[in-house]
């Protein structure tokens, strides 16, 4: 299951600002081919509204492409646009996929997305103690220099205007 998770960890991409896993991933995790899974899908649409999963736009697919080195169409690559699933859509993916191997998988990935919401949330909570901590700090320093100009003024002897400064004619 290690492997599994490892993996899974890699199929996770951030698209239209949402964590989502590609069809085609998911097909190679639950042991299907990728045609099935979607004939699955579109046999039962209505599990799956557009937060749960969308298609992606060809300029997201060339970029997926870019980003991971898969096929193109000139070598017998994918003729149809990949579908993205969202936490919730790999989540409804169960309900249609009930094999031994999906259920596991399932599994896994719903552990690995519950994972990256820890991290996420954890990574938000250090930097607004980073922000805390750099707000006092600029406080501190502003009192500290403010305190050091009002001791330099009353250390500094005062020169009257009319005193003529020595050296100068």
């Amino acid at each position: 299951m290690e492997l599994i998770s490892g993996n899974i960890e890699k199929s996770i991409y951030l698209i239209r600002g949402q964590r989502v896993m590609i069809d085609s991933d998911l097909a190679k995790l639950y042991a299907v081919e990728t045609k099935t899974l979607n004939r699955q899908v579109k046999r039962n649409i209505k599990r799956f509204p557009p937060d749960f999963m969308f298609q992606l736009s060809s300029q997201e697919a060339t970029n997926l492409k870019c980003q991971i080195g898969t096929s193109s169409l000139a070598h017998g690559g994918r003729r149809k646009l990949p579908f993205a699933f969202t936490e919730n859509g790999v989540a409804m993916l169960s309900g249609i996929l009930n094999s031994n191997q999906a259920i596991e998988v399932n599994i896994a990935i719903m552990r690995i997305f519950t994972k990256l919401r820890s991290f996420l949330l954890l990574e938000r909570e250090l930097t607004e103690r980073m922000d805390n901590l750099e707000k006092g700090t600029v406080k501190l320093f502003k009192t500290v220099f403010e305190r050091m100009d009002n001791l330099e003024d009353k250390i500094t002897p005062r020169l009257s205007p009319h005193r003529k400064k020595i050296g100068l004619k």
